[in-house]
């Protein structure tokens, strides 16, 4: 499986697993089925987070995700994958929904690291900002929240946390996720030491979501991913399963997503079945597995990107899967543009 640059100086399969369904949708064993297989196709890295499972969320499964990665990798699979995780924030079940802090970060690590039975977590996240973010569909009404002193404050804090960390050993590189421009570009400068070099904890990826249906980061992230080696780990990359199509005509599938949470989160819409309608189109006239398209189509992006596939069971990975060094005709990823204008941002 072709590698993508990780920040400055590591490297990440271009598609990496997803786990936010182990424990609910996707039982144990089945969850360390996935791992093995995505091990032995070449995925290199897995991600994860303290509040995981999800569908739905609750206090009871907090850090079972966790806990089910840490028991794989315990069963001789440890080093098999590398571990992404992620620190929750205000308004999760971790912590009472206490925001994120210097203070908090040791302990979330603390427990992270218990959970995933390891010594040192590769990748350690930061969910959503303390102040908010557009993502979610909140993007349509969005305000910036909060005083820019005190935020600054807080993620100069949380930088020195996160450097604390690195030297302890107990991570090894730093991400955000659900940011924008201006966050990163703070994340960035506060990252860097007097003279400009980078700071250990410099950020080497941005986890948001992007897919053929949700370009949002097409602008300025594009920009700054680019010209600052900030990696784009891409959720929901089949847009939560309607590229596929298997939701079109009214169909919800039975243990699907949709049928757990009927809008998918605000996604669902006339129009968004539309625009399906029109990628399941194109994919046919190229006779190419939509589900292979969409994946192939986050390598012509102009920064690098790893999609997070994440799977209810093992046979719908091994079709994700199947993507791996596909390579998109310059006339498709011409006509997925144009079908872009035509189709914008759907949901």
């Amino acid at each position: 499986m072709r590698t993508v640059p990780l920040g400055r100086h590591d490297t990440i399969s271009e598609i990496m697993l997803g786990t936010m369904t182990f424990g609910t949708q996707t039982p144990e064993a089945e969850a360390h089925t996935q791992m093995d297989v995505a091990a032995d196709a070449g995925v290199t890295w897995l991600d994860t987070a303290e509040m995981y499972p999800v569908n739905p969320v609750r206090a009871e499964t907090l850090g079972l995700t966790e806990e089910i990665v840490g028991n794989w990798g315990a069963k001789g699979n440890a080093g098999r994958l590398r571990i992404a995780t992620k620190h929750s924030g205000e308004g999760s079940h971790a912590r009472d929904g206490a925001p994120i802090t210097g203070g908090s970060i040791p302990e979330a690590i603390e427990g992270s690291l218990k959970r995933l039975k390891s010594e040192v977590i590769d990748l350690y996240q930061f969910h959503w900002p303390n102040r908010g973010s557009f993502q979610f569909r909140k993007y349509w009404s969005y305000r910036p929240e909060g005083e820019r002193a005190a935020i600054l404050q807080n993620m100069a804090d949380c930088m020195g946390a996160l450097e604390r960390e690195v030297e302890r050993g107990t991570i090894r590189a730093f991400g955000l996720s659900n940011e924008g421009t201006w966050g990163m570009d703070q994340w960035l400068m506060l990252a860097s030491d007097e003279e400009g070099d980078d700071g250990p904890a410099r950020p080497v990826s941005i986890q948001n979501e992007y897919s053929l249906l949700f370009r949002l980061a097409d602008t300025d992230l594009t920009e700054m991913m680019t010209h600052e080696n900030v990696t784009m780990l891409a959720f929901s990359p089949l847009a939560t399963g309607l590229v596929t199509g298997k939701y079109q005509n009214g169909a919800v599938p039975d243990g699907s997503r949709k049928a757990i949470n009927g809008d998918l989160g605000g996604r669902w819409s006339d129009r968004v079945e539309d625009t399906v309608d029109a990628y399941l189109r194109l994919a046919a006239e190229h006779d190419i597995d939509p589900v292979h398209m969409a994946l192939a189509w986050l390598q012509t992006r102009p920064f690098a990107c790893s999609a997070i596939l994440g799977a209810t069971t093992v046979t719908q990975l091994e079709h994700g899967l199947k993507a791996q060094d596909m390579v998109l005709s310059d006339e498709l990823v011409a006509a997925i543009d144009d079908l872009n204008r035509a189709h914008p941002l759907p949901y």
